[in-house]
């Protein structure tokens, strides 16, 4: 059994529930996980675990800075054990963009750190208009309109396929 830590970053909790499945699957093959937001890491002695897997979601094409922040931080930490990354966008929830190696934004994001996850992944997020600030929403529901995707404002659409979430969980058990 092996313990294993998920830090993630969320900008409006959807990463956070693609966790909790995570860590559900993991679990189920009977290994420990903790989850702990990217808020509260500096408390969690990373080298506790045996694997690590770092979550993030992108806002406006960029992860937040506590991103990059904490994987420069620990990178030896997390090249000294198993572990994985993945992305959270909704871009991905176009079939030409929802692998690693086809991604923009996770592209981008791994041209810009050192660290080498060893498994990756991307899922596609969710759309709430109603959860978003006015000023977010209009400029979500511009980027929608020219990607041509949901704009009415009253749209709650979640893109993510959990069986792919679900089998990032069995890879992440594995390695």
């Amino acid at each position: 059994m092996a313990s294993i830590l998920i830090v993630y970053s969320t900008t409006d909790g959807h990463t956070r529930k693609i966790c909790q499945r995570l860590q559900q699957v993991i679990e189920q093959q009977s290994h420990g996980v903790k989850l702990v937001s990217l808020d509260d890491e500096t408390q969690v002695d990373l080298s506790a675990f045996d694997k690590i897997v770092v979550g993030a979601s992108i806002r406006y094409g960029k992860h937040k800075p506590q991103v990059y922040e904490f994987i420069k931080r620990n990178q030896s930490i997390l090249e000294g054990k198993p572990n994985a990354f993945f992305s959270v966008n909704v871009v991905a929830r176009k079939p030409e963009k929802n692998q690693p190696d086809t991604n923009p934004y996770l592209k981008k994001f791994l041209g810009q750190i050192a660290w080498r996850p060893g498994e990756l992944d991307v899922f596609a997020g969710k759309i709430d208009y109603q959860k978003y600030s006015f000023l977010d929403r209009t400029i979500i529901r511009l980027i929608m309109w020219m990607t041509n995707g949901p704009t009415d404002p009253a749209t709650v659409k979640e893109f993510t396929d959990w069986e792919r979430v679900e089998a990032f969980g069995r890879v992440i058990s594995e390695m």
